[in-house]
């Protein structure tokens, strides 16, 4: 089996390493060889967060390289923007919608970019763009961005509703599990 490769990117408290490791989990649980690995950045003060998952029948590094991303997971439009560059032709971003602005819009010395999604699309890059901010809320909690992302990268994958779930309880506190089932739910079916 050819290696598969997903980058899931976003910034700094938006649960990235979560859906990482439920990801890793459940290709774990289907018997591939998986490797994670974060790149933190100043993700405590609202920075970038990067994680690497790849898997496949036998897998020697972590990291992926430009162009050899199948998929990008972004929990926010601009940290999408600027990871295009690791997407393989034809591969996937799959991207919340939600803007979070870095810290020199915040500093008032750059402007937040205008029409990423479309800009994107016009350098021929397949995005599949949701507000995934709103059906997190709808879900019961902001927080809950990281599991209507993965119900919509659930789509790509011919695992069965039980594993999923399953790799949503093993990863989940089990007081947050309802909601965020309901998140992953929504966000498979938006």
């Amino acid at each position: 089996m050819e290696t598969k490769n997903i980058m899931i990117v976003g910034v700094g408290g938006q649960g990235t390493l979560l859906a990482s490791k439920l990801l890793g989990r459940l290709l774990l649980g289907r018997g591939y060889d998986v490797k994670v690995s974060e790149v933190h950045g100043m993700s405590q003060r609202g920075g970038s967060v990067v994680t690497y998952v790849r898997w496949g029948e036998r897998v020697c590094s972590p990291i992926i390289d430009k162009g050899e991303a199948d998929c990008i997971l972004s929990f926010e439009l601009l940290e999408a923007a600027r990871y295009t560059e690791y997407l393989k032709p034809g591969g996937r971003i799959i991207v919340n919608s939600q803007q979070i602005n870095p810290m020199p819009v915040i500093a008032g010395t750059a402007a937040y970019p205008e029409n990423l999604a479309e800009k994107m699309e016009g350098m021929g890059i397949n995005v599949d763009a949701l507000d995934a901010l709103a059906l997190a809320e709808e879900a019961g909690s902001s927080k809950a961005v990281n599991l209507v992302l993965m119900g919509r990268l659930s789509r790509a994958f011919d695992f069965t509703e039980t594993e999923w779930m399953d790799a949503i309880e093993q990863s989940v506190p089990s007081r947050f599990l309802e909601l965020n089932k309901k998140a992953f739910e929504l966000g498979k079916n938006a």
